[in-house]
């Protein structure tokens, strides 16, 4: 990666210029929108997808027939953008309201992994989605092995912003109008049993989902 993010034109004191906090931002996400001009439709389209930073790379999985998919395996150039959403912030006025939030855009051309490389990443992948799932679980078929797709985006070029703190109302401040954050706390909940599987006991890799809720 570089070492620092792409210049921030618009509001530049909130660009995040520190690799570690670039990667913090990243690994507290579980979704980035891929956005890219569609080879055969020239429309541009911006699609979600569930993510890994590995290192300095993001790595995404889909199938081999996707739109998107066949697009990045072409070298279509993309973004892809992670945002997280920390609060609201309510000021004297709607011209200084905004919110709290942590950002990260990253640009260039994936690249397909293959054999050992795309089973490491499969791993990887599910390991941020639910962690112990890949040795809970069934193994992978090698027909569903086929099917799928993974595709990484290296780090190389990316521009990251965050805001937090209090409504700023300069000349405002004076007026007898309440200010202030509204947070936005996201959260894991008890995990919800399938019907066909009330006989099974909850692993514990299933259980501590819950209690990272508490």
């Amino acid at each position: 990666m570089s070492e620092k993010p792409r210049e921030i034109r618009r509001k530049p004191h909130r660009t995040v210029e520190e690799l570690q906090d670039i990667y913090k931002i990243l690994d507290a996400g579980y979704v980035a929108h891929l956005g890219f001009n569609d080879p055969q439709t020239k429309e541009a389209t911006v699609i979600p997808l569930g993510y890994v930073r590995d290192g300095d790379r993001l790595l995404f999985h889909g199938s081999t027939g996707s739109r998107l998919f066949m697009a990045l395996k072409a070298g279509v150039q993309v973004c892809a953008t992670v945002t997280l959403l920390d609060g609201l912030v309510s000021a004297r006025s709607a011209f200084n309201s905004s919110m709290n939030y942590r950002s990260v855009m990253a640009f260039g051309v994936t690249q397909v992994l293959e054999e050992e490389e795309k089973s490491a990443a499969m791993k990887a992948l599910t390991e941020k989605l639910i962690p112990g799932l890949w040795e809970g679980g069934r193994p992978m078929t090698a027909k569903e092995f086929a099917q799928t797709m993974i595709v990484a985006l290296p780090l190389d070029d990316v521009t990251a912003k965050q805001r937090s703190g209090e409504a700023l109302d300069g000349e405002d401040a004076s007026l007898d109008i309440w200010a202030g954050q509204i947070p936005i706390i996201t959260k894991f909940g008890e995990p919800i049993t399938n019907e066909d599987s009330s006989h099974v006991p909850v692993p514990e890799y299933i259980r501590r989902f819950g209690e990272r809720g508490k």
